[in-house]
């Protein structure tokens, strides 16, 4: 048994999707929450900035006395995973590899797409990781950058998300996919109006259900589950705007949660 928390991070409030699926599978873990909110959106940043916000944010973490921790961002889990494992000396857990494990093994027609942000899109990670499980599949990808600030706006089910939606993915509707990754955590928080507009007959998928497998995996491995002797007490950290975060994040995880510490992020 290990009482230590989990460490999870994303640039806003999309990782919170992944932290209600820990929640579901692993109810007895405690969360450390960290969503660099001044700094968001990642998408459009280089490689090399990401990395350095990975950085920076998993020394914050690392503070906090953690047991392993998830990146809950497809642009950080893309561009940085490889650099910070190899820097840091701990279990560090991507949301990519997850998430294309799902995807191969869902489609039928072999014929796959894949949203997600610009610097995401353009390391074609899900691709490379898609092929590795079957090089047979046929991806189809596309950047959606407007569904970052939607969903950090709390935009997610209304008129303006259902137009950018229905100008984003209209991209697919030749390409006659069977499963559509949603390869950054932000996106399932518009999945109603995604799954509106590309038809019931796409499976979407939401990596962040495969990445709360892999840590229960881990920590089962490394006799690492926390005792349910008390109930786990989530602690929730921002580098901007606590009121708006804690807004959304009500609405994400369908629960009030501790009020958002802001912290000076630089520092680390």
């Amino acid at each position: 048994m290990d009482q230590r928390p989990i460490g999870v991070f994303d640039s806003g409030v999309g990782g919170l999707t992944v932290v209600r699926e820990i929640m579901e599978q692993l109810p007895d873990e405690e969360i450390i929450y960290f969503g660099d909110t001044a700094r968001v959106p990642y998408g459009s940043k280089s490689k090399e900035t990401v990395t350095k916000y990975s950085k920076q944010i998993i020394r914050f973490l690392m503070t906090k006395n953690i047991k392993a921790i998830i990146i809950a961002c497809n642009t950080a889990s893309s561009n940085s995973l490889e650099e910070v494992q190899k820097t840091f000396d701990i279990p560090i857990i991507g949301v990519v590899e997850p998430g294309a494990l799902m995807a191969s093994s869902i489609t039928k027609n072999n014929r796959v797409g894949i949203i997600g942000t610009e610097a995401t899109i353009r390391s074609q990670s899900y691709e490379n990781a898609i092929k590795k499980h079957n090089k047979d599949i046929q991806t189809f990808s596309l950047s959606c950058p407007l569904f970052v600030p939607l969903a950090e706006e709390g935009w997610t089910n209304n008129e303006v998300a259902y137009l950018v939606a229905k100008k984003y993915l209209e991209h697919f509707h030749a390409k006659e996919i069977d499963t559509l990754v949603l390869g950054c955590t932000h996106y399932p928080l518009l999945k109603d109006v995604i799954q509106e507009v590309i038809g019931e007959n796409v499976c979407l998928i939401n990596p962040a259900l495969e990445v709360a497998k892999e840590l229960k995996e881990l920590l089962l491995l490394r006799d690492g589950l926390r005792h349910p002797s008390q109930s786990p007490r989530h602690s929730f950290y921002v580098s901007d705007n606590t009121t708006k975060f804690e807004q959304i994040a009500a609405i994400a995880l369908k629960k009030s949660i501790p009020h958002a510490i802001k912290i000076d992020i630089e520092r680390y």
